[in-house]
């Protein structure tokens, strides 16, 4: 395959809609997007989904104003397209799979009480953990998971953008885990 080298012109024209362009992106990159995609996907159906998905949401994002600063960066870009489509349709899949009902136990009615001890033990845990994060986290996971605030609210009360919000989530959760699991 030949090497090409991606410039504003390429992208220009690419977003304008030129077929031979059009042509020669698909081209370039359905093969390479077909290797990657191989080795973590199953399926060949849902191998050309993902690339399909992934042309539809670079030409898009291409279109767009403001759409790809670095027209040399277009390979990455389409890589990262790639990864993100990619993970939204293993996790879609992982999710859309039924488990057999047969295989589990009828739910006891008679363990009400001890559930409800459980729970109430877990609860104290959780406060426990929740305090002794730094106040800053600990606003944040009971914004999020006690009060479910929606998060945009959250990013304009923490004077924050949705970008770093995620960030900060992250940490806070895994601070979280870390200290749940020294209880």
């Amino acid at each position: 395959m030949e090497l090409v080298s991606f410039d504003g012109d390429y992208v220009r024209r690419l977003t304008e809609g030129d077929a031979e362009t059009e042509r020669h992106f698909t081209a370039y990159f359905s093969e390479l997007i077909r290797i990657k995609l191989r080795s973590k996907l199953k399926s060949p159906h849902m191998i050309e989904e993902v690339r399909q998905e992934t042309f539809l949401r670079v030409l898009n994002t291409l279109k767009r104003k403001g759409g790809l600063d670095h027209p040399e960066r277009l390979g990455a870009f389409v890589n990262t397209v790639c990864n993100n489509v990619m993970m939204e349709s293993i996790r879609g899949e992982s999710r859309a799979t039924a488990y057999p009902t047969e295989d589990f136990d009828p739910v006891d009615s008679n363990m009400n009480l001890e559930r409800d001890l459980v729970t109430e033990e877990r609860k104290k845990i959780v406060r426990k953990v929740l305090d002794s994060l730094p106040p800053k986290q600990r606003d944040l996971l009971y914004m999020i998971f006690i009060q479910e605030k929606d998060k945009d609210e959250v990013c304009r009360l923490m004077n924050v953008d949705r970008e770093y919000l995620r960030v900060l989530l992250h940490r806070a959760k895994d601070c979280f885990r870390s200290s749940y699991a020294k209880t």
